[in-house]
């Protein structure tokens, strides 16, 4: 008996994506938002199947991310926030909101989307993950955007 296959493939043609994208910390996440850009244009997406929805930080990530899914007009929804340890606990708990409420809105909206949320110690991991030595996170999670709705057009057509 052959076990029959699904790999998700490379290509952006025809799909369109919705990039929100958390102000706080704006200069890392512009990056990771720019590369994300790139990866999804150098796939096959167009510039007129692409939209950049800015949000105040990381903790209106789900219901940005809520309202473009519920839309109906994006393939796939990737979040962008980068959260920088400070002297108390705050950081985290953003961090673990920003991505329980994510996981929610994929599961209840069947819209794929994509956690692009940074937490890390300090500027320089930060740094060093938005284009730095450790690459681009954006680039990774745009990636991971045309695969999953790749994978979610091709379920609706079995």
């Amino acid at each position: 008996m052959t076990v029959r296959e699904r790999r998700p493939s490379h290509d952006a043609h025809g799909h369109r994506y919705c990039l929100v994208a958390a102000r706080f910390n704006e200069a890392y996440v512009r990056r990771m938002v720019d590369a994300a850009l790139e990866v999804l244009e150098r796939g096959g997406a167009s510039r007129s199947d692409l939209e950049v929805w800015w949000v105040p930080g990381s903790y209106e990530l789900p219901l940005a991310c809520k309202w473009a899914a519920d839309t109906r007009r994006f393939d796939a929804v990737l979040a962008f926030g980068v959260l920088i340890r400070g002297e108390t606990e705050h950081f985290r708990l953003v961090a673990e909101s920003a991505t329980h409420g994510l996981t929610r809105v994929a599961l209840e909206t069947s819209v794929p989307v994509l956690n692009g949320v940074l937490a890390v110690n300090d500027a320089d991991q930060a740094a060093a993950r938005a284009g730095g030595p450790l690459g681009n996170r954006g680039a990774d999670v745009a990636l991971a955007a045309v695969q999953m709705a790749g994978l979610a057009r091709e379920r609706s057509r079995a």
